[in-house]
């Protein structure tokens, strides 16, 4: 039975750890994901989940230091009565989500695992459950997970929280260390919207009582009946990018934004936009070359974006963009993305602007 406790462990220990890190790097992506679970509770539930909106940056960072701090904790043994409390309640708070966002579809991606690894709501809720089984069955055995005599075992506990800790302030005050999104650097946008693949259908009928699968569609004529259909090949046939589009009032911009070289000012929201980042940015366009050119990429409102420009000095062209769109691309409001033909060749917070040399560079 020890054998099967301590499997167990490392198995619901090195879970949350996993989750844990792939979300320390990108805790804003976390925060995104809680302000839409925050607003959809409001409408849906109650309206004071609306309050912790603006606290989800907060959240999200406590959330995931505390999946690393507790993973390693359970691994270590390290007070494991409390331990394994706090586990129950997070693993209770993470099932619950998960069946929300499966059983209603109203967020159609928990951020279990970041942008790391993406599950179906439903696949998301039966990793939970199995989860709070095998977190179940440590608590019964709790008695037999006997409290680790290893010295610097407070020490280890302490160190990996203020490493988490400190991972989620630099990736929230620069960028994420690792890009998992579909928009890092090197991607194509043009190659990445197209699928690798045409579908490939695996038919099933039935005919004289028995079921047969084909990948070839059988006539009634010949006895016969549909009964469904699948695709076999769903990631290899659906583009890695589905929703990147920019417009204004004249029409679509798509091919314009991803022709040439182009400096990308992605500001989701410019009226809450850094102040002194869009400061340093003006002052970079006021040195940049003419061979590359500046683009306001927003989901602002025209009045919003007239506003800044009015008010920075700034001349640069907007195009439309969706919110959710410009959030994936880069977290960062306002950030930069220097584009080539298509391909991201750079990305930079606010906190973190270039030189004209550094563009130039990252062009050669």
């Amino acid at each position: 039975m020890k054998v099967i406790i301590d499997i167990v462990r490392y198995i619901v220990g090195g879970l949350f750890i996993f989750s844990g890190l792939v979300k320390v790097i990108d805790p804003v992506g976390t925060a995104i994901k809680l302000e839409e679970y925050f607003a959809v509770f409001a409408g849906d539930i109650a309206g004071f989940f609306s309050v912790f909106e603006p606290y989800a940056l907060v959240i999200g960072i406590i959330l995931n230091v505390l999946e690393v701090t507790l993973g390693v904790a359970l691994i270590i043994r390290w007070r494991v009565r409390y331990t394994m409390n706090l586990l129950s309640i997070l693993i209770v708070f993470f099932t619950f989500l998960t069946f929300y966002t499966a059983y209603f579809n109203k967020v159609t991606d928990c951020g279990c695992f970041g942008d790391a690894i993406t599950l179906t709501p439903w696949q998301s809720f039966t990793k939970d459950v199995i989860l709070v089984i095998l977190t179940g069955f440590l608590y019964l055995n709790i008695k037999k997970i006997k409290e680790s005599t290893f010295g610097p075992k407070n020490i280890i506990v302490v160190s990996v929280t203020a490493i988490s800790f400190l991972l989620c302030i630099y990736s929230v005050r620069h960028l994420p260390p690792i890009d998992f999104r579909a928009y890092k650097v090197g991607t194509n946008i043009p190659d990445a919207m197209e699928a690798k693949e045409n579908p490939k259908f695996q038919y099933t009928f039935e005919k004289d009582g028995e079921e047969i699968k084909s990948y070839e569609y059988k006539s009634e004529e010949e006895g016969y009946k549909l009964v469904g259909h699948e695709i076999t090949n769903t990631e290899a046939s659906t583009p890695k990018i589905t929703d990147f589009a920019t417009w204004n009032e004249s029409g679509d911009k798509t091919e314009n934004v991803l022709t040439g070289k182009k400096l990308w000012i992605v500001a989701y929201d410019i009226s809450k936009a850094n102040t002194a980042g869009l400061i340093d940015i003006n002052d970079l366009l006021s040195r940049l070359g003419p061979e590359i050119k500046p683009i306001i990429l927003t989901s602002s409102s025209a009045e919003d974006v007239l506003k800044v420009r009015a008010e920075r000095g700034m001349k640069t062209d907007f195009y439309y963009a969706d919110a959710t769109v410009l959030k994936t691309i880069i977290r960062s409001n306002p950030g930069l993305v220097l584009v080539e033909d298509g391909t991201i060749k750079a990305k930079w917070h606010f906190n973190d602007v270039p030189d004209p040399y550094d563009i130039t560079e990252k062009l050669n």
